[in-house]
């Protein structure tokens, strides 16, 4: 990873490079991700894995795990990492936590992995829209085990206690960056608030605790250990460490690409420390391997 002082001009050398042959994915393939596949396209069915151009998506769809966005599709939030739409979102739809809970049993899903857009113009932050698809969905796919990766919902609690009181296997939020670049990474988020909501879950009862990081956006590894470090101390239970890749021109430019020897370093250094599990690698994503994070 980078030295602090290099930041700036290791930016201007990495947008010349191409990305390296660790960074390249197989195309999908199997009859469980064509099943999902098809199902998708016939029903025009929203998940995270298209929206987020996930490397992985063929991997998962094809283990019976997908990702569904709830809340709509844009964002009140502005990160400069995140592809999704930022602006006034649509009007909530009442209807879309039996929509989702439908299309979790349609596809088979064995794991189904939420998350959201940023609310913040709701008084509840969708805390109440994503109790109501958890709800249905153990009414709907009694068998399919969940994860909630939820927004911090600005640190409200109360709004935090309607996830807890769903109680799904997992409940995620990602840090996704070192405490020195939140600010320049997740713009409206706040670091410490991310580490309390996380302590939080944890001393409600949830039993499973969740976050991640990117790398490459101009961190050292001193940082990294630090913020795993800091998610220790919230006892969070599994994290998930990947490369960023930026979406778009207009997004925060990739700053180094960080080989998978230190991917490897991480996870090693990580399971000493005390988490249950780690998931790192240059391609992973917050949701790879989520059906194993309930282990």
């Amino acid at each position: 990873m980078v030295d602090q002082p290099d930041i700036k001009t290791k930016q201007v050398a990495i947008q010349r490079v191409k990305k390296p042959k660790w960074l390249r994915v197989k195309l999908p393939t199997g009859e469980n991700y064509k099943n999902v596949r098809g199902l998708v396209d016939k029903y025009k069915l929203h998940t995270i894995c298209e929206s987020g151009h996930c490397p992985n998506m063929g991997e998962c769809w094809g283990a019976g795990t997908a990702t569904f966005m709830i809340l709509g599709n844009i964002c009140t939030r502005s990160c400069g990492f995140c592809n999704v739409a930022t602006g006034r979102p649509l009007s909530v739809d009442w209807e879309e936590p039996e929509k989702v809970a439908r299309s979790v049993k349609l596809m088979k899903i064995k794991h189904a992995v939420l998350t959201s857009v940023d609310r913040d113009d709701l008084a509840d932050g969708g805390s109440i829209i994503w109790k109501e698809t958890v709800d249905a969905i153990r009414r709907i796919s009694p068998n399919t085990t969940m994860e909630t990766l939820i927004p911090d919902f600005k640190g409200e609690l109360h709004n935090v206690d309607r996830i807890i009181e769903a109680n799904p296997e997992i409940v995620s939020h990602n840090i996704e960056t070192v405490r020195r670049l939140t600010r320049k990474v997740r713009i409206q988020a706040q670091f410490d608030r991310s580490l309390s909501v996380l302590k939080y879950l944890k001393e409600k009862g949830i039993q499973r605790t969740k976050s991640g990081i990117m790398l490459g956006l101009g961190e050292t590894e001193d940082e990294v250990l630090d913020a795993m470090k800091d998610l220790r101390k919230a006892d969070v239970d599994v994290v998930t460490i990947g490369q960023y890749l930026q979406p778009t021109p207009r997004h925060l430019p990739v700053v180094e690409f960080v080989t998978p020897e230190v991917f490897e370093r991480l996870k090693e250094i990580g399971l000493k420390m005390g988490f249950k599990h780690v998931e790192s690698g240059p391609l992973v994503r917050s949701s790879y391997h989520a059906e194993k994070h309930l282990l």
